[in-house]
């Protein structure tokens, strides 16, 4: 596998590639550093809203032809919105490299905003937002957000309020562009059989012309720690807490991703072995890390019984300080495993390896090399985890969001009060 290549635009635009050789296929796309956190109050849901539109027609094809155009060729095509960011991406044969990258090019650039296209849309996104307060164990992780930053972009639902998203118009979405799709702001990313100096040259014909322009300040993001609950006659509880953890830029970031792996990251970690395994308290309990530049978190999930939900949440709590306190050298060499294993298991992949040199050069400005990442993994010592755990637990209080029949659930300020204990 080739080195990362990387060019940049006079405009600022950047192009990263890594040919994959033994491929027949190619993974591109465009990702651009405006997602959820980019909105102002009034516009929360305009980035999600802006991804459905790219796929609803430009100047030159509807709806059905951006499909086919992929489609009739085997392609694969798609989108997503995270707080941080919006990507669209292609997956194609080498053949059609070229008509992906008109493709992706275009529904980014050209989109026309159709008002019979956005009526239509709407309806779509509401039914996705309906569909999510459907899920419980997947709407909650909004309201874990809401609490742990309220009153702030970074709490705030990335579909957005139905009320919010049933008045957006042409005007709301050409603005956002306008404000937050500077080529600055966009890195083109392309892994698996590909040629980087033809994507180079397919970039400055369609993209090289833009003009730059400078992104709307964001707002830092600043932990609060609330509580949210919500009582409905469901069969299970859900449990949802959070710890703020580092970012992306902090010493411990690696440190953060292996605790989290082994607190509650697979089979054989601590929660899942003393909550499910040795108790019974559920079917299901993770724990996870995420990453912003300006901030973290551990993210603690379960479903369980009403008559269950107090003793799991204690002895989530108690896990959690006894990790902080006593995480053995086994424990830690098999979440260094997990973590180098899916790192490059993911770089066998095209999309992920198109994913990664994108999110990378947005995060760090370069796409660090796998066995430098590998390297960092490995050096973290069981000292860096206790001083890790340390810096988690003696931060800001927890936030908590808990839905179903949570009416007798234990408070937020006691779980804090039982984990400063």
């Amino acid at each position: 596998m080739t080195a990362p290549r990387l060019t940049t635009l006079p405009n600022g635009l950047r192009i990263v590639t890594r040919q994959m050789p033994g491929l027949h296929s190619a993974a591109l796309g465009i990702w651009v550093s405006a997602g959820g956190r980019n909105e102002r109050a009034d516009q929360n849901g305009i980035a999600h809203f802006l991804e459905h539109m790219a796929f609803k027609g430009t100047a030159t094809r509807s709806a059905l032809q951006i499909a086919e155009a992929i489609e009739d060729v085997g392609g694969y095509i798609n989108a997503y919105t995270s707080r941080d960011a919006t990507a669209y991406y292609v997956r194609v044969l080498e053949d059609h490299v070229d008509l992906a990258f008109d493709v992706i090019s275009d529904i980014v650039l050209n989109p026309v905003f159709d008002d019979r296209e956005i009526e239509v849309e709407r309806g779509v996104i509401l039914q996705e937002i309906g569909q999510a307060l459907d899920t419980p164990d997947d709407i909650i992780f909004d309201w874990l957000q809401e609490a742990a930053y309220p009153d702030q972009p970074m709490g705030r639902t990335i579909l957005g309020p139905a009320e919010r998203v049933s008045s957006f118009g042409r005007a709301d979405l050409s603005g956002f562009v306008a404000e937050n799709y500077g080529p600055g702001q966009m890195v083109v990313a392309a892994a698996g059989a590909v040629d980087h100096d033809r994507i180079v040259r397919l970039a400055e014909q369609v993209l090289g012309h833009i003009a730059p322009r400078p992104q709307g300040a964001r707002e830092t993001a600043r932990w609060q720690g609330l509580e949210t609950r919500r009582v409905k006659p469901l069969e299970q509880a859900h449990f949802a807490m959070a710890l703020e953890g580092p970012g992306f830029l902090a010493p411990d970031f690696y440190a953060a991703q292996i605790f989290s792996s082994a607190l509650g990251g697979g089979m054989s970690s601590r929660l899942f072995q003393k909550i499910r395994e040795e108790r019974g308290l559920c079917y299901t309990i993770f724990a996870q890390s995420g990453f912003h530049d300006d901030t973290g978190m551990l993210t603690i999930y379960a479903g369980t019984g009403a008559d269950d939900l107090d003793d799991l949440a204690r002895l989530t709590i108690d896990e959690i300080k006894r990790a902080a306190e006593d995480m053995s050298e086994a424990e830690i060499a098999r979440a260094k495993a997990q973590l180098r294993a899916g790192l490059l298991m993911g770089l066998e992949s095209p999309s992920g390896q198109a994913e990664r040199m994108a999110r990378s050069l947005a995060i760090w400005g370069r796409v660090p090399d796998p066995a430098e990442v590998a390297e960092r993994i490995a050096a973290v010592s069981a000292a860096d985890i206790r001083t890790h755990a340390e810096a988690l637990l003696g931060g800001a209080r927890p936030a908590l969001a808990l839905y179903g029949p949570v009416d007798r659930a234990p408070t937020l300020q006691a779980l804090s009060k039982r984990l400063a204990a």
